[in-house]
């Protein structure tokens, strides 16, 4: 299949060739705004599908509204036609289309004239008025809020903020690109006249910023966003996105003494706290039980022993693990515990446990296992 894409590299074009690339739709034609226009006319006359994704945003003159979003879109219907290519068309609107100004009049005569090319020819048109879209590879202080927050959140630059009461509504790019694929691969999903994407995220202004602030703040605390939650889950991939490539890094606070260190690694707020423990050769740590607290311990270097007894009796119950052979060993409550290491090398072990570590409420009770 030969695949046409308008506007291939911008927001939603670079991300839909990226995905379709992915898939093995390997024929595409890529027109953007520095292709020879002389191409359009070989790829009308070839392709087997087109999606329409130029336009216009923030030109210099109000007058390129109309030439860059209606004046296109008819030159390529009629290229199409003049080739006698009856394949499907599927161009990108906006909600904006109902609104009574210069770039909403523009995306609302684009529209129609599809519709009519449609009733012309009889050919498939597909029409996605797109709310706002976010993503990665959006191009921050242009046409979207949520890439401008990021990236000057991301980079310790100012934002500003008229209204934060204001309700926005969202669509996320991954989930533009699945729905474009679906109507090319005849699963569009239609309501009414228009293409819709299924899943729209409707929040206020206000609370987009503040989770994205949060997510510069919670790193500084190794605490992960609430993941469970969609749109903070694909927030804080597009926040991610945007971190300047000097600050994908940073360093973590080692505990360290003579038997080696205990490093936190990540916190969260309801799925508990990853920690890197590294023992030197003959160490033994622990040695201690908890009421409600539990772990997992995973021995990723080296050779030990868990060892285990359950507290008020006096039989010791040992797990020997290693690096060589991953095994996670269950910590339970009301067992006192302890991990040594019996190798001649350091051995490293990653840790989890039900919950954050909190000085106040340690539940963390000394008891030697032998």
């Amino acid at each position: 299949m030969k695949i046409l894409v308008t506007g291939s590299g911008g927001f939603v074009g670079k991300n839909l060739v990226a995905e379709l690339k992915n898939r093995k739709y390997n024929d595409i034609y890529e027109y953007d705004i520095n292709t020879d226009p002389a191409e359009l006319d070989v790829y009308t006359k070839n392709c087997d599908f087109v999606f329409h994704l130029a336009g216009v945003n923030r030109p210099k003159n109000e007058t390129e509204f109309m030439t860059g979003n209606f004046g296109f879109t008819d030159t390529l219907l009629n290229k199409l036609k003049e080739n006698g290519n009856c394949t499907p068309v599927l161009i990108t609107s906006s909600i904006q289309a109902e609104l009574d100004n210069p770039y909403g009049k523009s995306k609302k005569a684009g529209e129609d004239r599809m519709f009519s090319y449609s009733e012309e020819t009889g050919n498939k048109v597909y029409v996605y008025r797109l709310p706002n879209v976010f993503g990665k590879w959006c191009r921050p202080n242009y046409n979207s809020a949520v890439a401008t927050f990021c990236n000057n959140i991301a980079a310790g630059l100012p934002i500003k903020v008229n209204d934060p009461s204001v309700v926005m509504n969202l669509v996320y790019i991954d989930d533009v690109v699945k729905e474009f694929i679906n109507a090319l691969e005849g699963r569009a999903n239609i309501v009414g006249k228009f293409g819709t994407v299924p899943v729209v995220h409707t929040t206020t202004l206000g609370h987009i910023v503040e989770i994205i602030t949060s997510f510069k703040e919670n790193r500084r605390g190794l605490e992960l966003p609430k993941l469970d939650d969609e749109l903070e889950r694909k927030l804080y991939s597009t926040y991610l996105s945007y971190l300047p490539e000097d600050d994908f890094s940073y360093p973590l606070d080692m505990h360290v003494d003579e038997r080696g260190s205990f490093t936190e690694f990540i916190r969260t707020p309801d799925r508990g706290q990853v920690s890197v423990n590294i023992s030197h050769p003959g160490i033994t740590k622990g040695n201690h039980w908890h009421h409600s607290k539990n772990e997992k311990f995973l021995v990723v270097k080296g050779k030990g022993c868990i060892s285990f007894r359950k507290y008020g009796t006096d039989e010791v119950i040992d797990y020997h693990v290693n690096g060589d052979k991953l095994t996670v060993v269950d910590i339970p409550t009301g067992y006192t515990h302890c991990i040594t290491n019996e190798g001649d090398e350091d051995m490293v072990t990653v840790m989890w446990a039900n919950e954050a570590f909190d000085p106040d409420k340690p539940d963390t009770y000394y008891e030697p296992v032998r």
